[in-house]
């Protein structure tokens, strides 16, 4: 992490595209959700290895479709 980028609770915002809120992010910290941050003095930093971590740990897979239209099981 010496020599990760950082980002702002703002700036995670704009990542997220309105998706997390400064006040989500703001909830997450005080409850210890959401993805890792460090605090020096009052300046909360978002390091960008920690957001593609958690990125990836929040990753959805999605299973393709079954049968010859796409449905599952036995209907046609």
């Amino acid at each position: 992490m010496a020599d990760s980028k950082f980002l702002t609770p703002d700036e995670v915002a704009e990542r997220y595209r309105g998706g997390v809120s400064v006040g989500t992010l703001r909830n997450w910290r005080a409850m210890r959700l959401g993805p890792s941050f460090v605090k020096i003095g009052k300046a909360v930093l978002y390091p960008l290895d920690e957001l593609d971590a958690w990125d990836e740990k929040n990753r959805v897979q999605c299973r393709a479709p079954n049968g010859p239209n796409g449905h599952r099981g036995d209907q046609a």
